[in-house]
């Protein structure tokens, strides 16, 4: 298996500099991971840096909370494309789940995939604040609206991925689409646990530990 494939090398913090990201992003070229995840300011660094390898970019949308409008979502998606983004992961309105406004939940994330087309789009579902029947409910609308990816974790709240949602989500999308584990992964035994149950991508800032396991 080429563990390294699976694997969004991620720096999320607020406080990585520019020395930090940079530093990021050539790993995941020696590494030849499947994407390096970071935040909007970073991408067109990212993509002039990764132009002619395999690593793709990858960026966050309304990022950690999820609770900005269906708008701002969209724009920040488009302009993160237009930046050389490859990819996007968004993070799901929570609150407006919660409430059982599905409508609202399939506009927040419908608008970003036609404000980025054929890019590969990923939606956080925050699993730690979430039931099983929001769960399933969240990867129900995020197969309606054409998504790409359900996600388990922003890495920013109270829990990350385990391997008991990482097996609900799959259950719940089947086989059409990709689940990504993301949220406290840093061993080789954990992210092979989480494929093991069904996710097709992992997020990790451990990345490189994990892989020089191997």
């Amino acid at each position: 298996m080429e563990l390294n494939r699976y694997i969004d090398h991620t720096i999320l913090g607020p406080d990585a500099n520019k020395a930090v990201v940079v530093n990021t992003i050539e790993e995941a070229k020696k590494y030849g991971f499947a994407s390096v995840c970071l935040n909007p300011y970073w991408v067109s660094m990212a993509a002039e840096m990764l132009a002619g390898t395999d690593v793709k970019v990858c960026t966050v949308i309304g990022f950690p909370l999820g609770a900005t409008t269906a708008k701002a979502k969209a724009f920040e998606a488009k302009e993160a494309v237009e930046n050389g983004a490859e990819e996007v992961d968004m993070v799901l309105n929570i609150g407006a789940l919660k409430d059982g406004d599905h409508e609202a939940v399939l506009k927040d994330m419908r608008g970003v995939k036609e404000a980025v087309g054929h890019v590969v789009v990923k939606v956080i579902l925050e699993t730690c604040l979430l039931t099983d029947d929001e769960k399933r409910a969240a990867c129900a609308l995020a197969k309606e609206a054409g998504l790409d990816f359900v996600k388990t974790s922003t890495g920013f709240s109270e829990a990350g991925a385990t391997v008991e949602d990482v097996r609900l989500m799959r259950e719940a999308v089947g086989e059409s689409m990709g689940v990504k584990a993301s949220g406290g992964i840093r061993d080789r035994k954990s992210a092979l646990a989480m494929i093991e149950a069904g996710a097709s991508r992992i997020g990790a800032s451990k990345s490189v530990a994990i892989v020089e396991e191997a």
